[in-house]
């Protein structure tokens, strides 16, 4: 990339887009592209297009997910398999009908078993059970990942993925407590 490059970064607003987005900014990227959900709804196929076909990226970083705690898992369970699956599809399939050069999707370490060897390796993913609380997200994360080897290998696409430890921790100062895991650690 250079840094005049039109990157377009899905969920930029998030913990992890955000700080993609802020990364870039100080490594002098200048032409970045951000839309807040409000301004475009991922999982609306046809205002995705729109916004592609608009706005033409060249490069393009998946960081955008509905994503929850324990609770919010167990209790959206549809929600997050659907939104997600939604999300990537509309991301994934407009990347490639644009040609982008390059597409970075953030997947999630729970794709992985739940019981796994540590460090994990990539090669046990589907060789066990996923954790049952994050199931249907996980399920979404591995079609994501899926999605971006088959257009690689089908078409030549250059789809990266790249997963995020599930523990990744935020405050948010008005997020409901049932939407937050606690991180034991030291902070």
């Amino acid at each position: 990339m250079n840094k005049n490059s039109k990157i377009y970064v899905a969920g930029h607003c998030g913990l992890v887009g955000s700080a993609i987005w802020n990364n870039l900014k100080k490594k002098g990227y200048a032409n970045l592209i951000g839309q807040t959900h409000s301004e475009l709804d991922l999982q609306d196929s046809a205002a995705v297009k729109s916004f592609f076909d608009k706005e033409q990226p060249e490069y393009v970083f998946l960081a955008a997910a509905h994503v929850g705690g324990i609770m919010a898992n167990n209790t959206y369970r549809a929600d997050f398999i659907y939104d997600n699956l939604q999300i990537q599809q509309n991301v994934i399939g407009e990347s490639f009908r644009h040609h982008i050069k390059k597409l970075l999707f953030l997947g999630s370490t729970c794709i992985y078993p739940k019981e796994t060897e540590q460090p994990i390796k990539e090669e046990a993913l589907l060789t066990a059970p996923l954790e049952y609380t994050n199931e249907p997200y996980a399920i979404a994360k591995i079609a994501g990942l899926k999605m971006c080897e088959s257009f690689n290998i089908q078409y030549g696409t250059d789809y990266l993925t790249v997963c995020q430890p599930d523990f990744t921790y935020y405050c948010r100062k008005h997020m409901a407590t049932f939407q937050v895991e606690i991180i034991m650690g030291t902070i």
